[in-house]
């Protein structure tokens, strides 16, 4: 099925592509924006909409980048934190 998936979605224009990618990312990333005042895991759904939108869009690869890199700077403060006593 994957596979199936792959080539179809190769073999259509790159216009096409960049629209599909484009409408699905975006739908992806708001949820996860709304997410960030509604329940649910908006971050990480922030990151995976910019992970669908890298895979056409310069400026989202850049963005994704940034966000890995603050994502790993604030896991490795929760985890100095974690390991002060007496917290």
């Amino acid at each position: 099925m994957k596979d199936r998936f792959g080539r179809w979605f190769s073999a259509l224009p790159s216009a096409v592509r960049r629209i599909i990618v484009f409408l699905i990312g975006s739908t992806v990333l708001m949820a996860g924006v709304l997410m960030l005042v509604l329940p649910g895991p908006g971050i990480v759904v922030i990151i995976v909409g910019l992970a669908i939108l890298a895979t056409e869009f310069a400026w989202a690869n850049r963005l994704l980048g940034h966000a890995r890199e603050r994502a790993a700077r604030v896991a490795q403060k929760l985890r100095k934190r974690k390991d002060v006593p007496g917290n």
